[in-house]
């Protein structure tokens, strides 16, 4: 880990020196206080310190370095949901990231991005460790299969894949890519487990499809491989609408209408743009790719998502939101404010509730309630510096 970070930052040196960097970023610097529920104890404190460093280089005029890391710094109990959930979630970021225990502090650092793009007139491509992503869907991303999301946290970056991407424009308003990225397990030697397919996507004036195909290659688990048909489209009407849907194959063990997962919603602003609302449902099928053991942590059939979000002015805006489990009623309401301090410096609040049965007489523990999610009530207090 030591020899990584060292060589990681001798290459943004020798960049820096041989080539013009364009170099930006983020950095947080966030606590919390939870109340804690379940297993968890019942007040616990965190300090989290993270900067996401941006490198871009150009390599004449038709190509292009990318790369980025993460820092980290973890203290309390950021530390404790890291390994909580690495434990039950192994597919996650710090859950691979080795961590480097200090007297009062533990670090890490992430490669995020590690690829070169080459843009011609009508095609493009990349390859390296990049972005892939499939469909319109703001919230639960069902298309987005390579790149899992969780609405209740907020500030996720987009992960990145091992893979390789061709683009071809036949015109301006239409797409057509063909992709191959790597199997998820990084120690596949068999040729197993690698995900290749294309995707099509067709823009209008005020509407957008794409269609997407892939197939995941026989591994253990699956012998006969994985088919993904996904289908999305957006349309800017009076109101925005979108709908997401991908539909997971296993020839082995079909399972109807549990392979599917399926998201649409819209979104709206009034008042010139000071108020936006944006509303989001979701299905989850138990063997579709937003379901747990299948990519993702959902484990219920239904959800909604809504938030409603108002900019008094410029520099300052409060967003109100909260994920509704219909399945055993349980939901999570939180509150987001944030403060443009000055231009790059910000300060925010975020306050989240966890609620079930359980605290209106019931007898249920819910998905998002106090017991499965070791909390009853977080505030997280941050500052950024964009730069």
């Amino acid at each position: 880990m030591k020899i990584f970070s060292v060589l990681c930052v001798l290459m943004v040196v020798s960049a820096g020196v041989l080539f013009a960097v364009e170099l930006s970023g983020v950095f947080d610097s966030t606590v919390n206080y939870t109340a804690g529920a379940g297993s968890a104890g019942a007040h616990s404190f965190g300090i989290e310190e993270y900067a996401n460093l941006r490198l871009r280089v150009a390599a004449g005029e038709k190509a292009a370095f990318f790369a980025a890391f993460n820092l980290i710094v973890l203290a309390g109990n950021y530390l404790e949901a890291a390994e909580v959930l690495g434990s039950l979630y192994p597919g996650t970021p710090l859950a691979s990231t080795p961590l480097i225990y200090g007297q009062n502090f533990a670090a890490a650092l992430e490669l995020e991005r590690l690829y070169f793009r080459i843009n011609g007139e009508y095609i493009d491509a990349e390859a390296g460790l990049l972005r892939l992503n499939f469909g319109y869907g703001q919230v639960w991303g069902s298309s987005d299969f390579l790149n899992p999301r969780n609405p209740l946290i907020t500030n996720a970056r987009p992960r990145g894949v091992l893979a390789a991407d061709l683009s071809f424009y036949p015109k301006d308003s239409l797409k057509l890519m063909g992709f191959v990225a790597g199997p998820r397990d990084p120690l596949e030697t068999s040729g197993g487990g690698f995900i290749p397919g294309f995707s099509l996507d067709q823009h209008w004036d005020r509407a957008s499809l794409q269609f997407l195909y892939s197939f995941e290659t026989p591994a253990s688990g699956f012998e006969w491989g994985i088919h993904r048909f996904g289908l999305s489209v957006k349309a800017d009407l009076e109101l925005g609408f979108l709908a997401d849907a991908l539909y997971s194959l296993n020839p082995e063990n079909v399972n109807g209408i549990e392979d599917l997962s399926a998201g649409a919603g819209f979104d709206y602003n009034f008042f010139g743009g000071d108020l936006y609302i944006l509303f989001e449902y979701l299905f989850n099928g138990y063997s579709s790719a937003t379901a747990a053991g299948f990519g993702n942590i959902w484990t219920n059939h239904h959800y909604l998502y809504g938030t409603a979000l108002y900019r008094f002015n410029d520099y300052c805006s409060l967003s109100l939101a909260a994920l509704i489990c219909f399945d055993d009623i349980s939901f999570s309401p939180f509150a987001v404010f944030n403060y443009e301090i000055f231009q790059g410096f910000s300060l925010s609040l975020t306050a989240r509730l966890c609620l079930d049965q359980k605290d209106f007489g019931g007898s249920k523990a819910g998905e998002l309630g106090p017991e499965n999610s070791r909390a009853r009530f977080i505030v997280d207090t941050g500052l950024r510096l964009r730069f």
